[in-house]
């Protein structure tokens, strides 16, 4: 009988699942170094998915306790923009229904941007509810950064539909209507927190996108407002935009005589 070539092997191996397949046994017989590493990619492969599997189930822990306590509707908030120069702070707010299920599921700041906007998709198609708050430079001012995060978190909260019976968020207290839990790390503990995690941050970022074709010499599409090399240049460069955030030392010590560049 001729042998499958690697090429067939490995279309063929992307299709099985369970680890008592007879033809891995028959891979595993097979001489060649091309077939034996196209196996040992698979065994990680299914190792990472039951690492990645176990973790999720881990992060449902505060959710399943508190549905135990009688709670129907857990929303996850977090926020994210907190140390930018630039920039609204978002927040978001998820209620995800009991039998969500995500592997791979983590802090927004672990996930890379393709795969974050993956898991986007599939956050807002199975939600039961969803909603982000994006709070600018103006009001970060006026408020400073921590108000103007629990401000945002409590806007995205209030736009939720349903509204939640129990919040879990993340490392900050929020005074609400309702029960809700602060959660050291939280984004990297509770399903719910990191899918807000995800939320947020990827509004911010498009967000960003946005006013860098207004101003581009800030690099804002790289950067998203953080104070990198080539931001603070531009900064000394051409001083400040409206989305600046004054308050902010480097900011603050920057010429503010709002010289905006062309646009």
């Amino acid at each position: 009988m001729t042998k499958l070539s690697i090429r067939e092997i490995e279309v063929r191996l992307s299709s099985i699942t369970d680890e008592r397949d007879p033809f891995l046994r028959e891979l595993g017989m097979d001489g060649r170094k091309g077939v034996a590493e196209l196996l040992r990619k698979w065994n990680k492969a299914k190792l990472d998915e039951g690492k990645m599997k176990a973790k999720f189930f881990e992060m449902t822990a505060f959710e399943m306790r508190a549905r135990e306590q009688g709670f129907k509707w857990i929303a996850g908030t977090d926020e994210a923009g907190r140390g930018p120069l630039a920039g609204p702070v978002a927040a978001a707010a998820v209620i995800l229904p009991e039998d969500f299920f995500l592997p791979g599921l983590d802090d927004s700041k672990k996930l890379l941007p393709k795969k974050r906007e993956e898991y986007e998709q599939i956050i807002k198609r199975d939600a039961i509810a969803f909603s982000t708050c994006l709070v600018g430079a103006e009001e970060i001012d006026e408020l400073n950064i921590y108000q103007a995060s629990i401000k945002a978190m409590k806007a995205a909260i209030a736009g939720l539909s349903p509204l939640p019976d129990y919040v879990l968020a993340d490392a900050v207290k929020l005074d609400l209507p309702f029960p809700s839990e602060a959660i050291i790390k939280g984004d990297a503990k509770s399903i719910s927190i990191a899918a807000a995690s995800i939320l947020a941050k990827n509004e911010r970022d498009r967000f960003m996108k946005k006013i860098a074709q207004q101003y581009p010499v800030y690099g804002f599409e790289k950067n998203m407002g953080y104070g990198t090399r080539e931001h603070m240049e531009a900064i000394k460069k051409y001083g400040i935009t409206p989305y600046h955030r004054k308050s902010f030392a480097p900011v603050k010590m920057a010429d503010d005589t709002w010289n905006l560049p062309e646009n």
